[in-house]
């Protein structure tokens, strides 16, 4: 049998986050692509499920009805949450979120986070892919990639059989894991931008918040790590725990036996488990996180979301992140197919623009693994109790961060600055 042959301009391996976000923006502009994807959506992914105000600022920019028409309402499958919670080593809560009983209007239907399984919300950003301008290949898992020249050959098995896809342009958005990054010789482990995790859904976890806060616990016994409680519809919610590679190795820290003698050991977290039921196994992933500052574009490539390493390491974030990646790829992308120069020029900013809103966490997460384990418990149970902190993150102040994640727009600079100010400078000089 002869294999099914496609040719395109543009194809994106991985329909997550990140290439759904690619191919939504890229529908919108009109430039036709192919996707591919080795699932049948819905699909189940290992993640915390947290959805964060980059992802808020993509989905507006998406729709601006989605939030409330599709997530707000949703209730029976999403959680709002108007915050999060700090459980600090020495047990004492901190809970920093809006006042939403004063919310009117518009505010009332605009939450700080969103807690979805990736089960259903991955699905939802697959729904918006435009299948008129997208040719869209789920269930296909691409085995070989092969260049020459100018042109990508990619070879795999899909539904009916074998498949040969033959693209000028090539968009990784397939994971930690990605082939693309395997073809590109770049899939190596930065122990110091790496992070291992577990997850397990539960059943009646007591002491929930009733405006569903997400929690973070900090463990006085396994400092440099954190539990986490996300709450979910109908009792349920996403409990996990995660910590540094380095940390991991240094410690000869197995996550998964840490995270359930937790459970069943940790006096703050005892009485929270005590009448709850797990609902799975345990489930384990790697977290590529930002900081290694991996090379994301060339001739003819560009990497998002995990493939680039884009997670957030001081949240171990990456939904947000990779939805950001995708739509400012689609600008890059949209100016390459205008000029028809798909060539590594076009793309050196890339890597700036998909950095830039992680380099405070960057900064922050390298301090943090500088420090003693004993004074990063000290710091936290001193720095999250202060006035100061709580003042900084006031319900005034979380107001205006939660209204620009709706209404503001999402900055890409497809060129350097200085290039930008030549234009406008030999102006001034000769007519100024």
């Amino acid at each position: 049998m002869q294999p099914e042959k496609i040719k395109t301009g543009i194809c994106i391996i991985g329909a997550g986050p990140a290439g759904a976000t690619a191919s939504i923006f890229l529908c919108k502009a009109g430039i036709k692509h192919v996707i591919v994807d080795a699932a049948s959506f819905p699909r189940d992914k290992i993640c915390g499920d947290g959805l964060d105000l980059n992802t808020i600022r993509v989905l507006n920019h998406i729709d601006p009805t989605i939030i409330e028409k599709e997530l707000v309402t949703s209730r029976n499958r999403i959680t709002a949450s108007q915050g999060f919670r700090f459980i600090l080593p020495n047990g004492r809560k901190v809970d920093i979120m809006r006042n939403a009983a004063n919310a009117t209007g518009h505010h009332a239907m605009r939450p700080m986070f969103f807690v979805s399984k990736r089960f259903d919300f991955d699905n939802l950003l697959v729904n918006k892919i435009d299948r008129s301008v997208a040719d869209l290949q789920l269930s296909t898992r691409i085995h070989t990639i092969t260049r020459t020249g100018k042109t990508w050959m990619l070879e795999g098995e899909g539904p009916s059989g074998k498949i040969e896809i033959e693209t000028d342009f090539l968009i990784g958005a397939d994971g930690d894991h990605s082939i693309v990054l395997k073809h590109l010789g770049e899939r190596k482990v930065d122990r110091n931008n790496y992070a291992g995790a577990v997850r397990q859904y539960w059943s009646g976890v007591e002491d929930m918040h009733t405006d569903n806060l997400l929690e973070v616990y900090f463990p006085k016994s396994l400092p440099l790590s954190y539990f986490w409680i996300f709450p979910l519809p109908d009792g349920k919610a996403n409990v996990g725990y995660g910590m540094a590679s380095n940390y991991i190795a240094r410690h000869h820290i197995n996550v998964r036996k840490a995270f359930e003698e937790l459970i069943k050991t940790d006096p703050v977290l005892i009485p929270r488990f005590k009448n709850a039921q797990p609902l799975e196994n345990v489930k384990g992933w790697g977290i590529p996180m930002s900081g290694n500052d991996r090379k994301a574009y060339g001739d003819g490539w560009m990497l998002l979301g995990d493939a680039a390493s884009l997670v957030c390491p001081t949240s171990g974030e990456g939904i947000g992140s990779g939805m950001i990646s995708g739509y400012v790829a689609a600008k890059f992308l949209q100016r390459a197919f205008v000029q028809n120069d798909f060539s590594e020029k076009m793309f050196t900013q890339y890597n700036r623009e998909i950095h830039k809103r992680l380099r405070t966490e960057e900064k922050v997460y390298r301090f943090i693994n500088s420090i003693p384990p004993r004074v990063f418990s000290f710091g936290i149970n001193t720095v999250l109790s202060t006035w100061l902190f709580k003042y900084w993150l006031s319900n005034k102040a979380m107001q205006k961060w939660i209204d620009t994640a709706y209404t503001q727009e999402i900055e890409v600079r497809l060129t350097c600055a200085c290039l930008r100010a030549v234009p406008a400078l030999l102006y001034e000089r000769l007519y100024g």
